[in-house]
């Protein structure tokens, strides 16, 4: 695949914030602070609070709910019991984790939003549905709850940063304080690279993964050479990493191109040409033939695959490693790139049917700035879960390892990851290295456009539809394209996507206007 390296203009003052956001987030913050008077619009809350919602006071008992996607880990109740203790504390609250497996995420919460159950927190991302659960009206505008009580979420991340999250005005999630940048390449079992010595800066692009592919192939027959799946495809470099995806992907912008033009990246050229690709390998059983319907990490967590597709960024490898418990080693095979979605990659959500959403965000403010807070939920109880290296190392206890310990959760989805731990594994540098991963990035010369769906959102349920029914099965190379990707935009078409670019075209061409 050609890798884009062509430099673009972009918004100085949005680019200067991210750099100004990551050299910042390094350092620590406390986790007391004093108080500071303000009144309380909530009816559970009669006390007064400062802008980090901490102190009790005279606030009464609510239960927090936060949902997000996760296995339940069997110690599960028992950090919660831990959390609840903590927050009581501080904001007079407890919490119920609810976590949902990935597999069934979008079909769960989809419905959880349409039957308007009661719950607080809800984590959301430009892949997960942010625009058009917005545009349905699912989430809690949080604008004045930022300001109120949410502080250091405005000093951690800038405003810049939540401006670009804005729809229609408003902002809808406070996005985690990690990398924003994307990129895309592969990890690979490491014994295996080892053990056939497979130099990987030998490999620049994918027809230079397919030799060792076969190699694999040949030498493992128990072995799976590329596993696809859980979102993974090798169409993924197509649909995350030529393109801007304006939210939700119908309708992008080409990165390599200078013109606000939006365009359907399933008529290209490149998507039909990595699509035959993945076919060829498909074929050719160098793929996994249940490629486009497995929904968790299946034969690559099982440590019988030799490659998986990843968005990466530094210490990736790393923290695979520790999630799968064996070792695996990284390759990047295109030059990062920022876009708002890539901002916008990971974010938490105040639900609309929250009873008290001026709680939940002093419990989001908290993930921002409290160390112990962020690290319980990730990580669980000191000495249960993990011990102590140092003030900024951790590791697991003697005798447990990643598949053995009753408690983890995915440090990337939460609050601000800089003030989490890391582990032995892990580079000491790494917080550093976000940073520099970041300032070296393509910027979109869209960066801070956020797409509003809410005038086109019959035309994009209708496109969901069709996206289900055809694009895994393309982009992981399970069908022949040449058949396939006519009858995908044949449909697309027919669902209104031309529609849904004029009305992405409009807002794009606006937005640049004031911009």
């Amino acid at each position: 695949m050609r890798v884009v390296r062509k430099k673009v203009l972009m918004m100085a003052v949005i680019v200067c914030s991210i750099g100004l956001i990551l050299a910042g987030c390094a350092n620590s913050k406390s986790e007391s602070s004093s108080s500071h008077a303000g009144e309380s619009s909530s009816p559970n809350n009669s006390a007064a609070n400062d802008g980090k919602g901490e102190g009790s006071g005279d606030l009464k008992p609510y239960k927090i709910t936060l949902v997000y996607p996760g296995d339940a880990p069997k110690d599960l109740q028992l950090v919660q019991d831990a959390m609840s203790d903590y927050l009581t504390e501080k904001i007079n609250a407890t919490i119920e984790l609810k976590p949902i497996d990935w597999g069934s995420w979008m079909e769960k919460t989809n419905l959880m939003f349409a039957s308007k159950e009661k719950f607080d927190i809800v984590v959301s991302a430009s892949t997960l549905g942010y625009y058009s659960n917005v545009a349905k009206g699912a989430y809690q505008p949080l604008d004045e709850l930022i300001n109120q009580y949410g502080q250091d979420i405005k000093e951690v991340l800038g405003d810049e940063i939540l401006s670009g999250m804005k729809v229609n005005g408003q902002i809808y999630g406070t996005p985690t304080n990690k990398e924003f940048a994307a990129s895309n390449g592969f990890l690979f079992n490491k014994a295996l690279v080892e053990k056939y010595d497979i130099d990987l800066d030998q490999i620049q692009t994918l027809e230079d993964l397919e030799p060792v592919l076969r190699l694999i192939k040949d030498k493992e027959p128990g072995v799976t050479p590329l596993f696809e799946g859980n979102n993974r495809f090798l169409g993924t470099f197509v649909i995350n990493g030529q393109y801007d995806n304006l939210g939700d992907g119908y309708g992008v912008l080409d990165r390599s191109s200078n013109e606000l033009k939006v365009i359907d990246k399933v008529g290209s050229s490149i998507y039909m040409e990595t699509a035959k690709l993945a076919h060829r390998w498909y074929k050719d059983g160098l793929i996994n033939k249940d490629a486009a319907t497995v929904k968790d990490w299946g034969l690559m967590q099982a440590g019988k695959a030799f490659a998986v597709v990843q968005e990466l960024k530094p210490g990736k490898d790393a923290e695979m490693s520790m999630a799968w418990g064996f070792p695996v080693v990284q390759k990047q095979l295109d030059v990062p790139y920022t876009t708002t979605g890539t901002v916008a990659g990971i974010m938490l959500a105040v639900s609309k049917t929250s009873e008290d959403p001026e709680r939940a965000m002093m419990f989001l403010n908290m993930l921002y700035h409290d160390k112990t807070l962020i690290n319980m939920l990730d990580f669980g109880l000191e000495d249960k879960h993990f011990v102590k290296v140092s003030d900024a190392v951790i590791d697991y206890p003697e005798g447990m390892d990643a598949q053995s310990v009753g408690y983890r959760n995915e440090p990337w989805m939460f609050g601000n990851q800089m003030n989490t731990y890391l582990f032995p594994s892990e580079d000491p540098n790494k917080w550093n290295a976000f940073r520099e991963f970041n300032q070296e990035a393509e910027k979109s010369i869209a960066l801070g456009f956020a797409w509003d769906s809410e005038p086109v959102k019959n035309e994009i349920a209708a496109l969901i539809n069709v996206t289900q029914q055809y694009q895994d099965a393309i982009i992981s190379g399970s069908v022949d394209p040449e058949v396939y990707i006519p009858k995908y935009i044949e449909a697309m078409k027919a669902a209104g996507l031309d529609k849904v670019i004029a009305e992405k075209q409009r807002q794009l061409d606006e937005w640049a206007q004031v911009k």
